[in-house]
């Protein structure tokens, strides 16, 4: 689904929300057809700016993860998201390094069937660290590759309810066919 986006932008090359770096307009929103607001399937979608990024220090290409992260390796989450549950969003770009979980162990945390396939999990058991409202969309980083998109979770770093996460590698090939990457 193609969604028009006038009024939308993107910010690259600053770590601080409001000021500083590159701002371009959004063209529109590609969102994956089989998107399920229930369940939070299938939650992935590509954004199409006017022109393109101009890479350099501070703005650089991130590639795509061709298979699901392995249990226990180290991730990093960024968002400008809220940093605590309920409170303000932040002004400088924020991250937090968490492990990913596998999913047979998430599933047993949000209940059988709610964590699948095109989902990954990521967080501590003991909660405390995690991504919370407002990053949703953002990058989760293992080995230099973009493995997940923050999706959901129950709260933000609650005690065994890890963030969920849109499985990239699962979703490679329709990225890559709505943005020729």
């Amino acid at each position: 689904m193609v969604y028009s986006t006038s009024g939308y932008t993107v910010r690259a090359g600053t770590s601080t929300r409001n000021s500083g770096g590159t701002v371009y307009s959004v063209f529109n929103v590609i969102s994956h057809s089989s998107y399920n607001s229930r369940t939070t399937d299938y939650d992935v979608a590509v954004i199409r700016i006017s022109g393109s990024f101009t890479l350099g220090s501070n703005v650089k290409a991130v590639g795509l993860a061709i298979s699901a992260p392995a249990s226990g390796a180290s991730a990093v989450v960024t968002g400008w998201g809220t940093t605590t549950e309920g409170g303000s969003a932040a002004n400088t770009l924020q991250y937090v390094t968490v492990p990913i979980v596998a999913n047979s162990a998430c599933n047993s945390y949000y209940g059988s069937g709610s964590i699948t396939a095109r989902m990954v999990c990521a967080g501590y058991t003991s909660g405390g660290r995690d991504a919370c409202q407002g990053d949703s969309g953002g990058p989760l980083v293992s080995g230099g590759v973009q493995v997940g998109i923050v999706s959901w979770g129950y709260g933000c770093a609650r005690p065994n309810y890890p963030g969920v996460y849109t499985n990239v590698a699962h979703f490679r090939s329709w990225i890559s066919s709505n943005t020729g990457v």
